[in-house]
């Protein structure tokens, strides 16, 4: 069964950094396109960044020059390092795996931007 298992969310503040990794298991994880969403209470999940198996990226308005998104096909991870994060940027941010009609997700981190 396929796993994507996100980590490094946590508390900062405003203004601070942070990178999250989502590790990937029993995937062929170079032929996917992966992704970051996030979803903050209240709100639907949205696209915070994609990159494409031949590594091509794409970002949200609301994350460009601040967030980038990279992949390691050797160490089967995704990243994503947040800088200049706002209180706005605050949600639980999941993994996404995708590839044709396949889907998969991880269970996501907290990441709380707070003073």
């Amino acid at each position: 069964q396929v796993q994507l298992v996100e980590s490094g969310g946590g508390l900062v503040q405003p203004g601070g950094s942070l990178r999250l990794s989502c590790a990937a298991s029993r995937i062929t994880f170079s032929i996917y396109d992966m992704g970051w969403y996030r979803q903050a209470p209240g709100k639907q999940r949205e696209l915070v960044a994609t990159i494409t198996s031949g590594s091509s990226t794409d970002y949200a308005d609301s994350v460009k020059g601040r967030f980038t998104i990279s992949r390691d096909n050797v160490k089967n991870t995704l990243y994503l390092q947040m800088n200049s994060l706002q209180p706005g940027d605050t949600a639980v941010y999941y993994c996404n795996a995708q590839k044709v009609i396949y889907s998969y997700w991880g269970q996501g981190t907290q990441v709380t931007v707070s003073s």
